[in-house]
């Protein structure tokens, strides 16, 4: 708080003075704002660690899901077949000759078998009805001698019977009336009776629907689509047109998909462990301390994460540590994977799929690498757990930390108002007595003149 007479009695300079003493009550927030700032970086990183265990609790989560272990890799010979996944799929090899393709019914009315085609938009000139069957439901249809095809079609369109009616015109400019079925196969197949009055519209002329139909290792079997999708157990295939030579459809264990979410699990894990090194490390040589260094939580933690990559999974099969199928750790914590010792592994499905997703006893004990990790982070993740534990502690700190700063100012505050307050008295006083010294001094002079 400036005054701006302060110092006009006494002639100090009560500004300088004050800032100077101000300044010096502030001294402790630089302590405070640097140990602030020290405490924020920790809350940063601890916000990074999170969200790394996060991303290792969701890949570990994954490697313990049988799903995880039972995808299959379909390969055709002929891209007009191709296999999709639909279950667990037993690996197998498969002959698959294509006989025919499924087909929509189409019907044609208007022109056929000798009756004329008709003009745009020509009248029916009569009225009938058209009989549609499509199953065991029969439709009746009744057409006004005013109607003309294209009323016709959006008759049978409303009708909601599964058919698409349209209108084709021919190069002389006359309509006809087609009629599809929306799907394919003999089941969507319909027949079309048309009233003997309705003669402008001749008879119906159809295309008739048809199954696909395969020859599977040998074996004759149809579909109503060109979608093969109850024939083998856990997949499905399509096929697109007609094949003159048998095809193969290949279905083995998705060996490359396991060993991607293998590497998702190194990878994951590796981060987090390069993370929890730099946060904690001192480096000699620039005297710079990590944001967490001498942190015993944070040590803890990567320990805890050490541990449990050596673990013994209890799966009871091939495989009971990371080491056997060519995951090591290096110096540093840091995972490094063997290729070819985890092809190798990966021939042992079963033993590979223990290790990682054995599940635990009844103890929460002797479960598969991935098991134990995803126990362990989601402890690590849970509302009271250690992460949110530790943020929460840092987050008081701060917290803390900012009233102490608050304090700091509002002492200082108070010392600034205090001293303007005394010097403005005190500027006060010396004014009255310079006032009374010239009065004083004006006095002596008048006097020496009168007695001279």
């Amino acid at each position: 708080m400036a005054i701006s007479s302060a110092g006009i009695g006494s002639g100090l300079d009560v500004q300088s003075i004050v800032e100077q003493m101000v300044a010096y009550e502030k001294t402790p927030l630089k302590k405070l704002e640097v140990r602030a700032e020290s405490i924020e970086t920790k809350i940063s990183t601890y916000g990074e660690i999170k969200s790394l265990t996060s991303t290792l609790a969701d890949i570990t989560s994954k490697l313990t899901r049988d799903s995880a272990w039972n995808g299959v890799d379909i390969k055709s010979s002929n891209t007009t077949i191709t296999g999709t996944m639909t279950g667990i799929a037993a690996p197998g090899t498969y002959n698959i000759e294509v006989l025919k393709t499924a087909q929509a019914q189409t019907t044609v009315i208007g022109g056929a078998d000798g009756a004329a085609p008709l003009a745009k938009n020509e009248a029916m000139g009569a009225a009938g009805t058209i009989e549609i069957k499509v199953g065991d439901k029969t439709t009746e249809l009744n057409i006004l001698s005013s109607d003309n095809l294209t009323k016709i079609a959006t008759k049978i369109n409303e009708a909601g019977l599964g058919i698409q009616a349209s209108i084709v015109t021919d190069v002389d400019g006359k309509e006809r009336l087609m009629m599809r079925s929306k799907e394919t196969g003999t089941d969507h197949s319909f027949t079309v009776t048309i009233d003997p009055a309705l003669e402008k519209l001749g008879q119906a002329n159809a295309q008739e629907a048809k199954n696909a139909q395969v020859k599977l290792n040998g074996m004759v079997v149809e579909s109503s689509t060109n979608t093969f999708d109850s024939t083998i157990a856990g997949m499905s295939f399509s096929v697109s047109e007609v094949t003159t030579t048998a095809a193969t459809l290949t279905v083995k264990p998705d060996t490359e998909g396991m060993k991607k979410s293998i590497q998702e699990f190194v990878d994951a894990y590796n981060e987090l462990n390069d993370l929890l090194s730099a946060s904690t490390k001192y480096t000699e040589a620039t005297k710079e301390a990590g944001a967490l260094q001498g942190d015993g939580a944070t040590i803890s933690l990567q320990n805890s994460l050490r541990m449990l990559t050596q673990g013994i999974s209890g799966s009871g099969g091939a495989f009971s540590r990371l080491a056997d199928i060519g995951i090591q750790m290096q110096e540093g914590g840091k995972l490094t994977v063997d290729g070819s010792k985890l092809d190798k592994g990966l021939l042992d499905l079963e033993g590979i799929k223990g290790l990682f997703a054995n599940k635990a006893n009844g103890l929460g004990q002797g479960g598969g690498i991935a098991v134990n990790f995803k126990n362990f982070t989601d402890q690590l993740l849970s509302y009271d757990g250690a992460l949110n534990s530790k943020t929460d502690s840092l987050e008081l700190s701060l917290k803390s930390n900012q009233s102490e700063q608050n304090k700091v100012n509002e002492r200082a505050t108070r010392v600034e108002e205090r001293l303007y307050k005394q010097y403005s008295s005190l500027d006060a006083k010396m004014a009255s007595l310079n006032a009374l010294s010239s009065y004083v001094s004006q006095m002596v002079t008048t006097w020496n003149k009168s007695k001279d």
